[in-house]
């Protein structure tokens, strides 16, 4: 961030800063009260992380206008961005706006039409059942740390093909757990508690470094690998124009590229597709068993439709179109639990927002999960209810639904997403038919996603609940 600009007397601050620390200690303590309470005081409110002042927008109009129609004054940028970029390079979500990030966008743009996901969905749901099959029954199992291994195990198949070894496999998964959790450290820390030669730090760029010598021996195992024949839509039979070999994944796209890339700027792509494909999809898979663990009619109604959709034999592309209740479900546990609670831009000038002047250089926060539960647009924003996205329901709220981003930088990978999120969420109902709850209910920790504090559950082949 950069020093504290002057401020429009216009703009009201946020009540209860300290002394040099500003608001830090209530971001820290209580994140999420604290974000959701800026409503109170404006549209945009100013609050100060320690000497430095950043406006948070707490209307979701305004959000679309520094996302959609005035992006070219809100920078991709600020502490987050700035924290993650130091580790992860100039990927699709870090780079900063240019030709660079318009080239990899339309780059990667095919990678994830739905045309392309079709491809990868059986290969992605024979991995997802033999994991979820091999679960002991009746185990007391760590919810989160299940569905971060499922979206993980999921996305190296969509990403990397069905064709790489075991041993590299194996080492992503035992890898990308301690990335995370060392990402989530550097971007909660000051930025010159970072750079110290502290323990914790040289172990977080020990494996990020060995993160990019892995994807350097995907890349060298892509070429010396055979190449096959092209695959097929599975909706219509016929070629994919942008699909790669049957056997091959997503990244193949990037390494057959007219303009190739270079080798730091593959590791850039492929690191910033991983960490963006795992937790945050983990999380919502976690909280989802978690209400549905709660909610036996939704439960029911899940069964049901995936019961009658599918029967006993795995999902395929076809049936994701046939399952709308589970995106339903899914859609309100990403409304109610973020997954991103704050998201930064920079502005790069004087920019008038809302009546409200903001400076060049100053960090403008939004927060998904502060619009996602704003009564004005959800009622009752404390109550699961997947019905509130029926079809049928008016469709007001839906412009205050951001999880996903907006405009030019709104996630790529939100088809891929709700594909991943179907068929893990669909594999696991209809391998166990009871779930339990066995800890005490979980409480959301707001790091870099909402996440579960502590969610533990079992799994059995007894009767569902009635």
């Amino acid at each position: 961030m950069t020093a504290s600009p002057v401020i429009s007397p216009r703009t009201p601050t946020a009540p209860g800063a300290l002394p040099l620390l500003g608001h830090a200690h209530r971001l820290a303590r209580d994140p999420l009260p604290f974000i959701t309470s800026l409503r109170r005081h404006g549209s945009v409110v100013r609050i100060r992380i320690g000497p430095t002042a950043a406006f948070v927008v707490t209307d979701p109009d305004l959000t679309r206008r520094v996302l959609v129609t005035e992006a070219a004054h809100f920078a991709k940028g600020g502490r987050i961005i700035d924290a993650l970029r130091v580790f992860f390079g100039d990927g699709l979500a870090t780079v900063a706006d240019g030709d660079t990030h318009l080239r990899n966008r339309r780059l990667m743009q095919p990678m994830f039409n739905k045309a392309h996901i079709a491809t990868r969905v059986d290969a992605m749901t024979d991995r997802i059942g033999s994991m979820v099959g091999a679960w002991p029954a009746n185990e007391r199992r760590d919810v989160f740390a299940d569905m971060n291994d499922l979206a993980l195990a999921a996305f190296l198949v969509a990403l990397f093909g069905t064709d790489l070894p075991e041993t590299l496999q194996a080492e992503f998964t035992a890898l990308m757990p301690a990335v995370m959790k060392g990402t989530i450290r550097q971007t909660v820390l000051p930025g010159w508690a970072t750079r110290l030669p502290l323990p914790a730090n040289r172990a977080h760029a020990e494996r990020v470094a060995r993160l990019r010598t892995l994807i350097d021996l995907v890349i060298d195992h892509h070429d010396t690998a055979p190449t096959g024949a092209s695959s097929t839509d599975a909706g219509t039979g016929q070629a994919c124009p942008h699909a790669a070999p049957a056997r091959a994944g997503l990244f193949t796209t990037l390494l057959t590229a007219d303009r190739p890339l270079t080798r730091r700027q593959l590791q850039d792509e492929a690191i910033t597709l991983l960490t963006g494909a795992i937790e945050t999809t983990g999380t919502t898979l976690a909280w989802t068993l978690y209400e549905i663990s709660r909610h036996p009619d939704i439960e029911r109604r899940l069964r049901d439709e995936v019961a009658t959709v599918c029967g006993d034999r795995p999902l395929r592309h076809l049936d994701l179109e046939r399952l709308p209740y589970a995106r339903q479900v899914l859609q309100e546990a990403i409304r109610a639990y973020g997954p991103a609670w704050m998201v930064t831009r920079t502005a790069t000038r004087d920019v008038e927002l809302g009546g409200h002047r903001i400076p060049e250089g100053a960090d403008v926060v939004w927060s998904p999960y502060l619009h996602q539960h704003d009564p004005s647009y959800f009622p009752d924003p404390d109550v699961f209810d997947p019905d509130r996205w029926d079809p049928d329901r008016p469709q007001a709220a839906r412009g205050a639904f951001l999880a996903f981003g907006d405009g030019r930088r709104k996630c790529i990978g939100e088809n891929f997403a709700w594909s991943e999120m179907q068929i893990i969420l669909a594999t696991v109902l209809q391998h166990w038919p009871r779930m339990e709850l066995v800890s005490r209910p979980p409480r959301p920790q707001a790091v870099v996603t909402v996440k579960p504090d502590s969610l533990t559950m079992t799994y059995g082949h007894g009767p569902d609940r009635s």
